[in-house]
């Protein structure tokens, strides 16, 4: 790291405008070639996924995207003329619109049940060429257009389904610039210097730039979601900005002891950018872990957040130097220049605040531990109400057409009605065919199903589809139960005895799925990821005791993300406040990404703790001490960093997006609570009583395992931070 610094710090020019190249080249790339996303989450060995291949493949026109065009009167009926001819004439300009499929109007002798019994809500099926994933924006937009015209005082129109929801669902451009002010202001107030302040800021800014367009140059070779930029940014801007903090707070106590720039700026990589790169590795590796459960979706969201955090550590470790080289000792604040320039080099530096509060951890570790223990399972109890799904357009914002589509159609035809579930038949002899029928019939009598239709077969036709409506929400435990009770019961005792086959797909089936197989994988993510982060701290710190500390508040950490998660996206508490839409399940990607997320920044959190406890303690051998000073050192810009990353998260929740908003509230307070509370209080408490065992490591062990050194050389250039009742033994051990 020292020869890099080094190198960095001596061709600052070069290195700064090696990073603009970076920068221009990536964007124009990405401007000429544009984005590929793909938000395909089916998975191919799920019966959902086999029946849309089945649909694709016999039936492409029906394999397209629904769309349901619901209108309602205030006063009157559906079936009046003027109303029925400014619907039919809606509905003939969109089924000529360009991406339409067919449009099935309950004015038809087809679509006659799509008319409320009452007469004051009806409904057509746009059926779309293309899947939710991949219709054409402007085309979707176009139809909603159509939609939003046909309404008039009296005539209420609303559309909703997938692609209308991808096509009109609002995302903020601003979210992350209130996390960046938010940022900057917390490290104006800790550094006191606007450039020291603002160098983070640049340097996270530049490392998400790259890692983004990289991203959407990506998309094109691999299947990437479109939520996955706003993802690295979210995960870049948090560990980017506290990067570049650590090393820059290392860099200003360097020149302040004395050192010149160019050797500051290396003593700096070589301590605290080392934590940098390994710290960025472990997050790296907790998201790679996600490629051990085999869905293309999370993979892509993975690669895109693992690439962004790896080009933040690389801007940590050259583009910071060369900034830090160009501003000499402008990273210091005026009074520190002037101390400087009057006084000299500062070998000692109270402990101030966070070495009071280590004295007094150290004087009466138990007692705050137990305290902080218990204030981390209170907040992590609504974890074991965790569900998780996939939300619909129930939970959309009240204003939005989708949801009051939704709110609409659950009005006149039932709640099920939003997500029918398409059973797609393969029938090839007319045994098959009679069976089928029978099954229909006996669908009817199913509890938990509110009706049932079936697409008539034509001549030499195999494949059926038949449409069943729940009588529970598609985000319902009991539409889940439904569907499991379809598959494991009424379909194989009509099967029986035929060639007939029947699978349940559509869209409420595909999350369903997509949940289950995240759920029934989610054990071994948990296993890989813990598995590695607990080798690699095993390694930096040589020890045994260290990565189990490590693991086990890590796990009090997700426990605090989920909890929150849960009370508010799930129990509903304030959700409709923050304008995230009405309580539901919580989506069923989010653990494994939080999971990964957070898993990988709580190992950072540790790692700069105990690097600078294990510097210590490699040179005096004494556990209290070391534990002492390495939280009294690192107490302040750790709480900084916590708050920064606190900041940026939380900003997310007005991204617009639900999943997006969920990762920002959970990581928020899991990153806050962590550091304020596990790692001042629970860690430290905890090792003072493991003692000198904090640090064993069989022998054995120790000769299998590689050699790393996070902490670089030991620094011996500025004097150690002395806590309040030792700076007076110090003072007179000088004289």
């Amino acid at each position: 790291m020292s020869t890099l610094a080094r190198w960095c710090h001596r061709h600052r020019l070069v290195t700064v405008l090696l990073w603009v190249g970076l920068l221009v080249g990536l964007g124009a790339a990405s401007t000429a070639a544009g984005t590929s996303y793909s938000d395909s989450m089916s998975l191919p060995d799920t019966e959902s996924s086999k029946a849309m291949g089945l649909l694709q493949k016999s039936m492409p026109a029906s394999s397209g995207d629904t769309e349901t065009l619901v209108w309602q009167v205030a006063d009157g009926s559906v079936l009046d003329r003027t109303v029925k001819d400014h619907m039919n004439s809606t509905l003939q300009e969109i089924s000529g619109a360009p991406g339409v499929a067919s449009v099935i109007s309950p004015y038809s002798q087809q679509g006659a049940a799509q008319i409320s019994q009452d007469a004051t809500i009806a409904y057509a099926q746009v059926n779309l060429d293309a899947d939710a994933d991949t219709a054409d924006v402007a085309e979707v937009q176009h139809v909603v257009d159509l939609a939003e015209s046909a309404r008039t005082d009296g005539l209420d129109v609303q559309i909703g389904g997938g692609a209308v929801k991808n096509t009109t669902e609002s995302t903020s451009a601003t979210s992350e610039l209130i996390g960046v002010a938010a940022a900057l202001l917390v490290m104006g107030l800790v550094f006191r210097s606007a450039w020291a302040a603002a160098l983070p800021i640049l340097t996270g800014v530049a490392g998400v730039a790259t890692g983004v367009m990289a991203t959407g140059l990506a998309s094109h070779a691999m299947s990437i979601a479109s939520i996955a930029p706003t993802l690295a940014m979210l995960v870049g801007l948090g560990v980017g900005i506290d990067y570049a903090l650590f090393i820059v707070n290392r860099h200003r106590k360097g020149l302040m002891s004395g050192l010149s720039v160019g050797d500051s700026v290396t003593r700096a990589l070589d301590t605290s950018g080392r934590a940098v790169v390994f710290a960025g590795l472990t997050v790296m590796i907790a998201l790679l872990g996600m490629f051990a459960l085999g869905i293309g979706f999370l993979n892509g969201m993975a690669i895109a957040a693992a690439m962004t955090v790896a080009l933040t550590v690389l801007a940590a470790i050259t583009l910071l130097p060369a900034l830090l080289g160009m501003l000499k000792l402008r990273v210091l604040s005026r009074a520190q220049r002037r101390q400087l320039a009057e006084h000299g080099p500062v070998a000692l530096e109270p402990a101030g605040m966070w070495g009071r509060w280590a004295a007094k951890l150290q004087a009466r570790p138990t007692g705050k531990a137990v305290l902080a223990l218990l204030v981390m399972v209170a907040v992590s109890l609504p974890l074991f109400s965790l569900r998780l799904g996939s939300t619909d357009a129930g939970n959309d914002p009240k204003e939005t057409t989708t949801r009051q589509a939704y709110d609409t159609m659950a009005k006149g035809f039932g709640p099920g009605s939003n997500g029918p579930l398409v059973l797609v038949a393969e029938a090839p002899a007319a045994r098959d065919r009679a069976a089928l029928t029978v099954l229909v019939e006996d669908l009817r009598a199913v509890d938990g199903v509110a009706s049932v239709s079936a697409m008539p077969m034509r001549p030499g036709d195999t494949v059926a589809t038949v449409r069943v409506v729940p009588t529970t929400s598609p985000q319902s435990v009991e539409t889940s139960d439904l569907i499991t009770h379809l598959r494991d019961d009424v379909i194989p005792e009509a099967e029986q005895g035929t060639d007939l086959q029947v699978r349940v797909g559509g869209a409420t089936a595909m999350a369903a799925d997509f949940a289950d197989v995240l759920i029934s994988k989610l054990p071994v993510f948990l296993a890989v990821i813990i598995a590695l982060g607990g080798l690699l701290m095993m390694i930096a710190f040589r020890s045994v005791l260290v990565p189990l500390i490590g693991i086990g508040m890590n796990l009090l950490t997700m426990g605090v993300a989920f909890g929150a998660i849960v009370a508010v996206f799930q129990w509903g508490w304030g959700v409709e406040a923050l304008g995230l839409g009405a309580a539901g399940p919580v989506e069923a990607a989010a653990p494994i990404m939080i999971i990964a997320i957070l898993f990988g920044l709580s190992m950072d959190y540790q790692v700069f703790l105990i690097s600078r406890m294990h510097e210590e303690w490699a040179h005096t051998r004494d556990n209290r001490r070391a534990v002492r000073v390495g939280q009294a050192e690192t107490g302040r810009v750790l709480a900084a960093a916590a708050v920064i990353m606190a900041c940026v998260f939380g900003s997310f929740l007005f991204s617009g997006t639900r999943m997006i908003a969920e990762f920002g509230l959970g990581l928020a307070l899991a990153v806050l609570l962590d550091v304020l509370i596990l790692r001042m209080v629970l860690v430290p408490a905890l090792m003072y009583r493991f003692g000198r065992a904090n640090w064993w490591l069989p022998r054995w062990l120790d000769k299998v395992l590689p050699h790393l050194s996070v902490e670089g050389a030991p620094d011996r250039s500025p004097g150690p931070i002395f806590l309040p009742d030792e700076t007076e033994q110090y003072a007179d051990a000088r004289r």
